[in-house]
């Protein structure tokens, strides 16, 4: 039986197993797969926008969408804070030279609604900075739209006590430490301000020509299933027939004893 959650007495699904997930995502994947080979054969411009809230479950969703396919076509972007060069330019320039060509989809790993969400909770821009942003951001989308980009975007929703557990483990673990950033206690702390932050976001960017699309993340396996499955539907694809491939055998010509020629060179020790 489902178990109800004590925050609002809801039924929670029971966790998914690791087999079930594998097998589920590995069918997403295959998808994904043919899915590239049409927006490479149809030359589509994507656009992929991933927000929410810190420890959301962003990497590890995005992860999940490009494991199995080509880097030359799941272009991932994460800027680092802009230098004070790009602080001297327009907002939503330094983000432009990274938009896609033809056969590409590119995924933002945040993006530039950093100014409706760190940079306004955080005091990294001025009201009147926000304020234009939040004015101009649906024109600017509805440019990118209409001049044939599909713009899907994203928003992760994490819960006050999955994040609260999520930051635990990665002040514990090790191997997780490294995803601690110095923005992540500031933004446990100022929980309310993001969550105002985010609402003024949705209220003034989610159109009807680029809407957002809340996944709830507390549960990561179903999050990063529930994520692709919806990509999935947003840009309609066939499969594209492909020529099919030989190998060919290996030819004899000019054969020498290849492995003995490097036999004497410093090779990696086998320790496992």
């Amino acid at each position: 039986m489902a178990k109800k959650d004590k925050d609002n007495g809801s039924a929670k699904p029971k966790k998914m197993k690791t087999k079930t997930y594998e097998k589920e995502l590995q069918k997403l994947q295959e998808k994904l797969c043919l899915l590239q080979e049409w927006v490479k054969h149809k030359g589509l411009r994507v656009v992929v926008v991933f927000e929410g809230r810190d420890a959301a479950g962003k990497g590890g969703t995005i992860k999940a969408i490009t494991e199995r396919v080509s880097p030359r076509v799941f272009r991932l972007i994460a800027l680092p804070a802009p230098s004070d060069r790009e602080k001297s330019q327009m907002y939503m320039q330094r983000y432009m030279p990274h938009f896609p060509a033809a056969g590409e989809i590119v995924i933002f790993d945040r993006s530039w609604y950093n100014r409706a969400g760190v940079e306004r909770v955080m005091g990294f821009c001025t009201d009147e900075q926000y304020d234009r942003f939040m004015k101009i951001c649906p024109a600017f989308e509805k440019q990118l739209v209409d001049n044939g980009v599909i713009l899907i975007k994203f928003w992760l929703e994490v819960s006050n006590k999955e994040q609260q557990r999520r930051f635990e483990a990665r002040i514990e673990d090790p191997m997780r430490q490294w995803k601690l950033s110095n923005m992540d206690l500031p933004s446990r702390e100022k929980w309310y301000d993001y969550s105002r932050a985010r609402d003024a976001m949705l209220k003034a960017t989610d159109t009807r020509f680029a809407p957002w699309y809340i996944v709830r993340s507390d549960d990561k396996k179903r999050a990063r299933l529930n994520t692709i499955a919806h990509l999935l539907d947003r840009i309609p694809y066939k499969k594209v027939d492909r020529q099919k491939v030989r190998l060919p055998n290996r030819s004899k010509k000019h054969a020498y004893d290849d492995e003995a020629s490097i036999a004497k060179r410093r090779f990696v020790p086998e320790r496992y």
